[in-house]
């Protein structure tokens, strides 16, 4: 009976083993996994979120400038025409 129980506990163990091995391997492979999508990303030239959230406020704010400067080229222009003698 004795031996019996050796020979499970010694199964019981290799199997602990070769589930930590086994988990040893996955995060390695993650890892390498990850470090290669990071630098295939870097190659690409890429642009974070944040940098583009910064370019578009930056186009948001030149088009609202060009609107307001658009409407008083507009004004300055009719403001103009009306004081302009006629037929000139």
């Amino acid at each position: 009976m004795q031996s019996r129980n050796k020979i499970f506990d010694d199964m019981a163990q290799l199997m602990t083993n070769a589930m930590g091995v086994a988990q040893g391997a996955k995060d390695e492979a993650e890892t390498a996994f990850k470090s290669m999508i990071d630098r295939w990303l870097a190659d690409r030239d890429f642009v974070t979120r944040e940098e583009f959230d910064a370019a578009r406020a930056m186009a948001q704010k030149a088009r609202e400038e060009n609107e307001a400067l658009k409407a008083r080229i507009e004004a300055l222009e009719a403001a103009q025409a009306k004081s302009a003698p006629e037929g000139v």
